[in-house]
């Protein structure tokens, strides 16, 4: 049996949050920031015509956006309070409202979601096979992380991450490379394979 040789990319960013219905006072009643790391793990049985498993370059144009969405937002739940929900997105200019709570479980979850329906719908012109999302870490604190799998990103018993019902603010999608990269990805349209044009 051969086993696909993983490759890791690191994201960073700064965000804040709050976590409604934990057991800690300060994390369900006070909006507080974390700096968030990101581990994306990617999996292939094969190589590309680079011999790799996939360009790093290749994650800084649509996966790096829709990371650095966070990057100096608000993460809200939008079954949180209507008072609340409409204060943040008054005063914040950048917030993504999500469809689940924005605890680091969630956050994992959500990230493979996304990050996986870039790959899927990018148009692979390098030879890659079959690459796919092996997991997702995000580390909220230097000492705390979760971890989601596929069958953790699916699972109904964690909550429903429904693509259609993630809205990122105007202020977060003007500065995407493609602005209306998250109606594509909802229609499932292809996306063109998009390096960052500084790499």
């Amino acid at each position: 049996m051969w086993w696909p040789v993983l490759i890791r990319k690191l994201f960073k960013f700064e965000s804040a949050h709050i976590v409604r219905g934990c057991s800690t006072r300060r994390c369900s009643h006070s909006i507080h920031g974390h700096s968030y790391k990101v581990e994306l793990l990617l999996e292939a049985h094969a190589l590309d015509n680079g011999q790799m498993v996939y360009d790093f370059g290749l994650l800084k144009g649509h996966v790096r956006d829709l990371i650095d969405a966070f990057d100096h937002a608000l993460a809200l739940w939008s079954g949180d309070e209507p008072d609340y929900l409409s204060s943040m997105r008054q005063h914040s200019e950048r917030w993504v409202l999500l469809p689940v709570s924005p605890s680091a479980e969630q956050f994992s979850r959500l990230f493979f979601r996304l990050v996986d329906a870039v790959l899927t719908l990018t148009e692979m012109a390098n030879g890659e096979a079959q690459v796919r999302l092996h997991s997702v870490i995000v580390h909220e604190t230097e000492t705390g992380y979760a971890q989601c799998f596929r069958e953790d990103a699916h699972n109904p018993r964690m909550g429903c991450i429904d693509l259609d019902a993630i809205v990122f603010s105007p202020a977060i999608t003007q500065n995407w490379h493609q602005p209306d990269l998250m109606a594509c990805i909802k229609r499932g349209q292809a996306l063109p394979p998009l390096m960052d044009p500084s790499t």
